[in-house]
């Protein structure tokens, strides 16, 4: 399938080997026992080491080509031999000094890596850390296993991806080189053969080619290919062409290499050039429809095997045995082995099985892609923008001109035929001007499509919001995807699935991925939507376009229940005796309470009297306004009337009032391009208001998700009295003994409301600092407590002690009022009801 040799005759090629196994962190085990091999054969020639006998003509090639006796060789020269001469030491101590393979057992038993452990030998041969290197978007499985096989996760180094999701050579030469000059060895480098998230194909053939670069330089490493995802896609192409042992050069290779009309070139070239890896991991239950688990390992050279064994490892071609020595997992059940044998042997591993299979599969692929490429125009409402950019979009001189021609040709040479007449308009045309080459160059390079949505605001403006792109999309999986026990699947018309860009793994590939979508480019996770295609048939009938109606439809809906900013009623906080404020309580999901706000007003003077009243004679009660539909924060301006009621959570104090805007203290907009990247590190911080006989705080809120605490009428004993100005103006308050960034995200409210020890609670003191706000009030983050950085900014210092007017909420503003209920609680629900019944049927003896 990968082009391994399995011919015992083809004596210029090494005989492969694999099986089924757990596959990635055997694949470190093995890494890690090459780099170390060498240096246990040093000191077994040492001065009394069992092998010192041949100490004094035993020669091998550096990594540069340099023949040295193996004993002149330094710590880095032993670092960076080439695996196969790594390999070739047993068979030639063998041939060249007739030393048994039972010896050999004897000498590494004493020696070797899986006896000393890694560390003896890095501390003696005063050794930095050998690193892994692969792309930043590979599987948690990668530093789980280097965390397994003793390497650190903190040594799988990721390099950044490109654009569309593969590893960045440059990147990953930029890197290799900085391990050169601080002689930091390196284990290998992997290859992404179709990436769990995005179907991606990393460059291979550049990966390998790099590594030819680094031999000449004295760094040498093994390079594995993931190809978990990807392995199957193999059997697409010919397997049959025998190469020399060089390496895979594009536009070099055998004149009898047919590329595959489903598939890129590139991804193509990479594909062949797996079988010049020195590992590769193939998972049989993704792409080869085999049920789980079922992961495979295989080797390039079968004596490799030899290295993660666990009874003697010689590395000499051996009789057959237990397969159990060979990996971690030692005797292993026959099912995932069988199920295997058997989809491979009855589907068949060539063109004319798995290969046509999957060829139909990313054909269809092709037809999504196509469908998302060219579904939007730009007079619509919204926008789909593909992972994988078009092929204008790429060319010098792109202009948005030129991308809207070409998906205008998209739809009139692909989505509006059938797969018939697209392959009948090709005929005779230049293989430049065929759809079909437009077809394959489009979406994924195997058989996932991510793409991305945005849409316009009321005023016709793109939106920009992150957050806001975010959230369409969220509301669009949910109506495309299985999210609780309830829900009826025979009535799901479409299934889509997501994930996530963070800036940390996705870097500038995010970045491009967001300028594209006409978003801002920050620091903010971007959702993506995928969608896999496993099955060969949609393309028939049109079923694919059909399915993409469906979803254009669903976007559509959606975006007319989205977020806008008109006039809807408010919940407020009413606090204060003789001065009263009304304090938002705000909402991150939503676009219309999205504002922090802190406002003074005043209240006609018999609803004031109710309001007083009531107070007085229910202490423990928090009161709110519920305001008539407003739109904030235009309604703030000072004389500006609204209708509201007074009332609490069981009862209307004032049915109806009168509210009179006198001042706003802080009016902060809470939209994603407004907030802090972090959460404060060495403090809490709260806005300070009232007048010396009356002081309130309300916490910032600076990043989200966050909570809110409020408090009414608390007790300053400071260095020095604040003046009314100062108060009236909203100082900073910052409260020195809470750390809110460790805190965050704070618990329930219900977890908060029964601890004991949490610090917001009526009678608590603390040590706090008070700073001058130096932003208008008015003004937008981020950045809002920068002024704490100057001590000149300071006003005072001393302890704030909580009155009993406490409001603490840690849910209201995060939540989202059309999510659905979380599913994983519902399905434990469902299945312990499942459980509880049958634990209720009578067992009978």
């Amino acid at each position: 399938m990968f082009g391994y040799n399995m011919d015992t005759t083809k004596l210029d090629l090494p005989v492969s080997w694999g099986h089924i196994t757990c596959g990635g962190t055997v694949a470190n085990l093995e890494s890690t026992c090459l780099k170390f091999y060498p240096f246990s054969i040093f000191k077994a020639m040492k001065p009394g080491g069992l092998l010192n006998f041949v100490s004094e003509n035993f020669r091998i090639k550096t990594c540069k080509g340099e023949e040295k006796l193996f004993l002149q060789l330094d710590s880095w020269e032993l670092s960076n031999l080439r695996p196969h001469d790594i390999l070739d030491i047993p068979d030639r101590l063998g041939r060249e000094y007739d030393i048994s393979p039972t010896f050999m057992a004897t000498v590494l038993s004493k020696y070797s890596i899986q006896e000393t452990g890694k560390d003896v030998l890095t501390r003696e041969f005063d050794l930095k850390d050998p690193q892994y290197m692969l792309s930043t978007t590979r599987h948690y499985s990668w530093p789980k296993g280097a965390a397994i096989a003793g390497i650190g996760a903190s040594n799988v180094i990721g390099i950044p991806v490109d654009p569309s999701a593969r590893i960045d050579i440059n990147k990953l030469r930029d890197r290799l080189h900085q391990n050169l000059a601080t002689k930091q060895s390196v284990y290998a480098v992997v290859a992404i053969i179709g990436s769990t998230e995005e179907g991606s194909v990393d460059d291979l053939t550049g990966i390998l080619e790099v590594r030819d670069e680094f031999q000449k330089l004295g760094m040498s490493f093994l390079v594995h290919g993931d190809a978990a995802w990807g392995g199957y896609f193999a059997t697409m192409l010919p397997t049959d062409i025998h190469m020399s042992p060089g390496r895979a050069k594009r536009g070099s290779r055998d004149s009898s290499f047919v590329p595959n009309s489903a598939l890129r070139t590139e991804t193509q070239e990479d594909l062949f050039a797996l079988r010049f890896a020195d590992s590769i991991t193939v998972d049989p239950h993704k792409a080869g429809y085999v049920p789980y688990p079922a992961g495979g390992l295989c080797y390039r050279d079968e004596r490799m095997r030899y290295l993660v064994t666990w009874t003697s490892p010689y590395l000499s071609r051996g009789a057959s045995t237990s397969m159990g020595i060979y990996g971690v997992e030692g005797s292993k059940p026959g099912a995932a082995a069988m199920s295997t044998w058997l989809s491979n042997t009855c589907i068949g591993m060539g063109v004319e099985g798995y290969g046509a299979l999957l060829g139909e599969v990313t054909f269809t692929c092709s037809r999504f892609s196509a469908e998302w490429a060219a579904m939007t125009s730009p007079d619509m409402d919204f926008k789909v923008v593909p992972l994988n950019m078009l092929p204008s979009e790429m060319e010098p001189g792109s202009t948005p001109q030129k991308v809207e021609a070409e998906k205008q040709r998209i739809r009139d040479t692909i989505l509006s035929k059938t797969n018939a007449e697209i392959v009948a308009a090709d005929a005779g045309k230049p293989e430049s001007e065929k759809s079909l080459t437009l077809l394959r160059a489009l979406g994924s390079d195997l058989n996932i499509n991510a793409f991305t949505l945005n849409f316009r605001l009321e005023s016709g403006v793109w939106n920009t919001d992150v957050e806001e792109a975010n959230y369409l999309m969220s509301r669009v999986i949910q109506r495309l995807s299985v999210y609780s026990p309830d829900d009826d699947i025979s009535a799901l018309e479409f299934v889509l699935t997501s994930t996530d860009f963070s800036k940390e793994l996705y870097g500038d590939c995010m970045a491009n991925f967001k300028t594209r979508l006409g978003l801002r480019v920050d620091d903010i996770d971007l959702m993506v939507l995928r969608n896999v295609v496993m099955s060969p048939w949609p393309t028939a009938q049109n079923f694919v376009g059909t399915l993409a109606g469906i979803f254009k439809r669903i976007v559509e809906e959606e975006i007319k229940k989205r977020n806008s900013t008109s006039p809807t009623r408010h919940h407020l906080l009413l606090q204060g005796k003789q001065t009263l404020y009304m304090i938002h309580i705000p909402t991150f999901m939503v676009a219309n309470h999205r504002q922090q706000l802190i406002v003074e007003v005043e209240i006609d003077v018999e609803s004031k009297k109710k309001y007083l009243s009531f107070k007085e004679q229910n202490a423990s009660e928090q009161i709110y306004l519920l305001t008539h539909p407003i739109q904030l924060p235009k309604t703030l301006s000072p004389g500006t009337k609204f209708s509201a009621e007074i009332k609490t959570d069981k009862a209307i104090i004032v049915p109806h009032t009168t509210v009179t805007i006198s001042q706003v203290v802080k009016s902060r907009p809470l939209n994603s391009a407004f907030r802090d990247s972090n959460y404060p590190k060495t403090f809490t911080s709260f806005y300070l208001f009232g007048n010396k006989e009356e002081v309130n705080i309300d916490h910032m809120l600076l990043l989200a998700p966050n909570s809110q605490f409020t408090a009414e009428d608390v007790k300053l004993d400071l260095n020095r009295p604040l003046t009314d100005q100062e108060l009236v103006n909203g100082p900073l308050l910052y409260v020195q003994d809470f750390r809110e960034e460790p805190s965050q995200p704070f618990p329930s409210n219900a977890d908060l409301q029964a601890s004991k020890t949490f610090w917001f609670k009526p009678g608590r003191k603390m040590a706090v600092k008070v700073y001058r706000d130096t932003f208008p009030a008015t003004a937008s983050g981020p950045g809002l407590t920068k002024g704490y950085e100057n001590p000149e900014n300071e006003l005072a210092s001393g302890y704030m002690t909580l009155g009993d007017h406490v409001f603490v909420d840690t849910e209201h503003m995060n939540l989202d009022p059309f999510k659905k209920p979380e599913r994983v609680v519902q399905w434990q629900e469902e299945f312990n009801k499942i459980g509880e019944s049958m634990r209720s049927i009578p067992h009978h003896k």
